[in-house]
This record gives structure tokens, sequence and C-alpha cells, in this order.
């Protein structure tokens, strides 16, 4: 046993204990959360704007603070980038985190001095809890590897900005660093597919015993490394026992990546996004995710039935329920106050809080209201790929709302590393798997509205070429899984087999 993996044992202790204490205690973990943040903030121009020094709990928040997106905060966020003080948070942040948006385009998140620990030290808690439940440290004595974005930072403004995956590559321990790849100068390379081949040249020599990254672009990686040697990755790697992935569900993908690598290993979902570092899966004994209540985010929730409604209700962590499909709200220690992160989440337990991820408020398909979700759609897909022995490379699903005859359906665009044994059996367990989920979409059939819905498969690297086509290739970009239009479809239904 390596030095780093024998420390690492006592700290994960350490921190195991530090978990359960603030799991144990939730809703008083994030009323301190809470009294924290407000009294930070109250003399920001945020916080003069909204009455902060009047607010003494959570129901005179709401009154003060309504729920917005990131155009919503906008003004306040651009008067931070022209160098203003003190504007949603004090001072100024460390950094500007660069990610896509919507209808904004590119979107600038705020990291500050305090917001960083939550980011660098949420990862740590991760592998440390796997430490200390499966004893397993000994991927700390091999090579790790991060597949993520450029560490570039752009200086030119008076605050730094990059990609969050860069940013927090600024900030790993000095422990880990000495065996971190890829290394600095291959880190930067901009080009996806240029940055893949740099990085199996050089990782193949080395002892890699974990690697990170989105599902879809280590498959990525691990197709250039089995194209070069022509081995399975366990051959090439024969000590690499960890992946650590985050980003997308990680189902639709695993056979395939289980299949390039020739065996099983433990896996562990993260769940960092560039507003703040939300959960991490604590256990290899089930899947869902810790939510971390205690690293500077005060978290509402909004019932994503509710969320159109003029009025949606808003509650704080102690009157959630599981099973109930909630948007979720960010309050945080970078300054983004009520801010609708757009993603939708399902608990699990209470005790402690624990959910799985069911997808994108913005990413359904309910042309006809039967808002379909990306849950519904992935548990489907899982199924049918079990009992077909398919395997998936990338997939999105749109309706048809005005097909050429017959009914309106769902279209459903796969590409298939293997596909299934029998194609049109594959496709009705996926229509079976929806319509026993959603009982909307389900009323739909019978009713005669929708007819079943209708699989194309593409041609080999289609998604990778639209990716690329959209400027979108590797990082931490991810194909939509749901649309409820036709501007992915139309154009993927051009490589259609």
């Amino acid at each position: 046993m390596g030095l780093l993996s024998f420390v690492s044992k006592a700290f994960a202790a350490r921190i195991a204990q530090k978990t359960k204490s603030w799991s144990m205690n939730p809703v008083e973990t994030q009323d301190r959360v809470f009294k924290y943040l407000i009294k930070t903030a109250r003399d920001t121009a945020f916080g003069q704007d909204h009455r902060f020094r009047s607010i003494s709990n959570y129901e005179e928040f709401k009154i003060h603070v309504p729920v917005r997106d990131y155009e919503g905060l906008k003004p306040y966020i651009d008067r931070m980038i022209a160098g203003e003080n003190d504007v949603l948070w004090k001072g100024k942040p460390l950094y500007l985190s660069k990610t896509s948006g919507t209808t904004s385009g590119v979107k600038y998140i705020p990291i500050t001095k305090e917001s960083i620990p939550n980011h660098i030290g949420s990862t740590r808690n991760a592998l440390l809890s796997y430490i200390h439940e499966t004893g397993n440290a000994d991927f700390l004595n091999g090579k790790l590897i991060f597949i993520s974005g450029s560490p570039a930072l752009d200086t030119s403004k008076q605050i730094p900005i990059g990609r969050l995956s860069g940013i927090v590559n600024h900030h790993v321990p000095a422990y880990l660093k000495r065996n971190q790849l890829p290394s600095f100068e291959t880190n930067c390379i901009e080009d996806w597919e240029n940055k893949i081949d740099a990085i199996v040249n050089e990782t193949l020599p080395q002892d890699m015993s974990f690697i990170s990254g989105i599902p879809p672009w280590v498959q990525m990686y691990f197709d250039k490394l089995s194209e070069r040697t022509g081995k399975k990755i366990k051959d090439i790697f024969p000590n690499f026992n960890l992946f650590v992935y985050g980003g997308v569900n990680y189902e639709p993908y695993r056979n395939k990546l289980e299949q390039s690598i020739g065996k099983k290993v433990d896996s562990i979902e993260l769940y960092p996004t560039s507003e703040g570092f939300i959960a991490y899966q604590d256990s290899q004994k089930d899947k869902s995710l810790l939510l971390l209540l205690d690293t500077g985010i005060f978290y509402e929730f909004i019932p994503a039935a509710e969320f159109f409604n003029p009025n949606p209700k808003r509650i704080s962590i102690k009157d959630v329920e599981p099973g109930i499909n909630y948007v979720l709200i960010l309050n945080t220690n970078a300054g983004l106050w009520a801010y609708n992160l757009g993603d939708t989440i399902k608990f699990v337990s209470k005790n402690p809080y624990k959910f799985l991820i069911t997808g994108r408020i913005k990413h359904f398909i309910s042309a006809f209201g039967e808002h379909v979700i990306a849950e519904e759609v992935e548990r489907a897909l899982a199924e049918a790929s079990m009992e077909q022995h398919a395997e998936i490379v990338e997939f999105t699903v749109a309706p048809e709302v005005t097909p050429k005859e017959g009914l309106p359906y769902h279209e459903w665009f796969i590409e298939f590393h293997k596909k299934p044994g029998d194609i049109d059996k594959f496709q009705k367990i996926l229509d079976a798997s929806m319509q026993r989920q959603n009982t909307y979409y389900h009323d739909l059939i019978t009713g005669h509205i929708l007819q079943p819905l209708k699989l194309r498969i593409l041609e080999k690297d289609t998604f990778i070429n639209y990716m690329r086509s959209e400027g979108k290739l590797g990082g931490q970009n991810k194909v939509p899984r749901l649309s409820n239009d036709r501007e992915i479809a139309d154009k993927l239904n051009l490589r259609v087999q």
C-alpha cells in the first residue's frame, strides 16, 4: 500500500463522520447556510435591492426575491464583468465560469473565494466516501486522468474567465498533481479530436488507475486506445478500477463502456455545475446522490408540475417528499439568488436526503400534454437494451407533430454500437415501457391521438459529426436527450440509415 492510499483512509473516516453529522441535521444545517448567505450579502447591490436587512427567515426571502434564470440575473453579472465590487456577493469573483446558455448564448457564472472550496472539496469528499465504504484506495497510487475542458484562462478582462473544469484544474491538490494526466500543454489543446489523440499518446505508456469524464467523451477516448492497440482497456491499463463521471446518466452508455473496458469497474457519479457542486454518489450500494447541504448552497424546490404556473409553490428541504419531480433552485456563496438551475430531481430518501436526476425542465416532450421527461426515456432505453443486448452510442428524442401520413408520433434517433437482435421488438419494448411509465402517453396512444414511437437508426459517428457542426464537440458538452421541437431531429434525419 502506498503512503497516499494509507493516509487517505484515515482522512476518509474523518470526512465520513463529518458528513454523517450534518446529514443527520439537515434542516438545521440549511437554516445555518441560509442565515450566513443573507448576512454576508446584505450590503451588496443585490442585497440592498431586495431588502436583505429586513429578511429574517425563508418566508420573507420568498416575498422579496423572485425566482430567476440566468437572463434575470444578467444585469447584475454584467456589472461584475465591468469591474464593479459588491454586486451579487461581497468583493469580486475569483473567476467567471464560461458555459453554454439557452436564450442568452454564453453564460458567465461567478466563482468566489467562498465557493471554490465547494467545487474542489466536494470532488475530494466523493472519493473519500468511496474509500471509506469500500476500503479501496489503491487507485491513488496509479495515474489519474481527468478528461475535461482546457485549463487555459482568458485574463484579458478584470476577472479571469474559463471553463469550470479548467478552473478546477488550477486547484487540484498538490498530492494528486504528481499523478495527474494529461499534461497542462495537452489539456490546453482546443480541438477535441487532436486533444484525444494527444491524451492517448501520453497515457498509453502509463499505469492508469482512475479515469474521470463525461461518458460519451470517455468512450471516444477508449475507442481511440483500442484502435491504436487492438486491446480492451483492462489489458492496456490492468490497474484501472475506478470510473468517475457526471453530466449525463451513465446507464445508456454502461454496456458499451464496460464492453470496451472488458470488465466491470466501480463508478462514482458526481453532480458538478458551474453554479455549484450539488451532490455525489456516496455509496456503491445504490445509485442515488447525496444532496450537499453544508457547502454554502441553500436549496429551494418547485414541483415540476407547477413550475409554469403563475405562482408555483417554493419550498425548502424540510418540506420535500420522495417521488415528486422538483425543479432545483439555488442560492449560493457565489452570489446566485433564487437561481433556476433548470434541472429536475426526484428524492428517494429523506434520511439522508438523496435523489436521482430526472432531466431538465426545458428538455421534455409535451406536444400533446404528455410531458415525457428524460428519466422515462432513459429507463425505457435501458430496459430495451438489456433485453435485446444492444449497446448505445448516443440518442435523442423529438415529436413529429405533422407527419406526411398517419397520426403524430415520438421519433427516437439512436446510434448503436451494437444493434438489437430484433429491431421491431426493441421498438415495441421502448413504447411499452413509455406507456407503463407515463399515463398521459399511454392515454394518447390508446386514444389514437398518437401512434407508437418510431425508431430511426443513425449512421456511425452521426452524433460526433452533429456536435462538431455545432461547435460543441467534446469537453463538457452534451447532446440534449429530449426536444419539444424539430431543430435537432431535422438535422439528424439526413443521417438515418
